[in-house]
């Protein structure tokens, strides 16, 4: 038999291995190479505003990861439970992802919208008084602590430094943005923020107009999560499909 030299001499044998999951490999990792982006492009998609990062960074903080995850699979139960599966370009921007696998809350990937900020606000002081079965802790020092974001526009510059296509404006703006973002007009030009981050949501999210905390930075990372893309009319690029 031709393959009995592989079954009766090991090194051959390995050797054997190591050239077939050599050729495999190229195959596999050489036309990526040859790809100027490997994620498509997707209308909508942007980077995170400065109120949404500092969020972002207190849910990362604080081990939300830990129970729910932020990737909605391409499967059927998957898609009518939680919405349109997720697109590679919806996690570009962020460092580190939220992917995840595990799941003893919902996953998140688009739960922005889905409840009002009265919600995330009770949910978070003591969440068994929305989902009596939930067993997920309380954060009521959310509501109690400043958010903390003057250095937030090193963060952005952070970013653009690992790709993160902030702009010089967006950078310089940073501080001033927070505070539009969570407190509205009172604050700031509105209508520039909304020109910088498309589709943010503006106005009081902790239910305290006088102060920003970092509930009011939770629930804004939150409320936009999976609201950026229009899938009514996202198609496919023609290699993804």
């Amino acid at each position: 038999m031709k393959h009995e030299i592989f079954e009766t001499n090991v090194i051959i044998l390995a050797v054997g291995i190591l050239v077939t999951a050599a050729i495999g490999g190229l195959v596999q990792l050489v036309p990526l190479f040859t790809m100027e982006q490997t994620i498509e492009k997707v209308d909508g998609v942007r980077p995170y505003s400065p109120l949404e990062l500092a969020g972002r960074n207190i849910y990362v903080r604080d081990g939300c990861y830990n129970c729910h995850s932020q990737m909605v699979r391409p499967f059927r139960d998957e898609a009518e439970r939680y919405g349109h599966y997720s697109l590679a370009a919806e996690s570009m921007y962020d460092h580190p992802f939220q992917w995840g696998s595990k799941r003893t809350g919902p996953d998140l990937a688009r739960v922005g919208g889905k409840y009002s900020n009265d919600w995330h606000v009770a949910h978070m002081a003591n969440p068994q008084s929305v989902v009596p079965e939930s067993v997920m802790p309380q954060y009521p020092y959310l509501a109690e602590k400043d958010l903390s974001f003057d250095d937030i526009a090193d963060h952005l510059r952070t970013l653009r430094i690992v790709g993160v296509p902030y702009t010089d404006e967006q950078i310089a703006q940073a501080v001033e943005d927070v505070k539009v973002q969570a407190m509205g007009e009172a604050a700031g030009d509105v209508d520039a923020f909304k020109a910088r981050y498309p589709k943010a949501k503006i106005g009081d999210f902790d239910g305290n107009p006088g102060r920003v905390t970092e509930l009011d930075a939770l629930v804004a990372y939150l409320q936009m999560l999976g609201t950026l893309v229009d899938f009514t009319a996202y198609e496919p690029e023609a290699d993804y499909r």
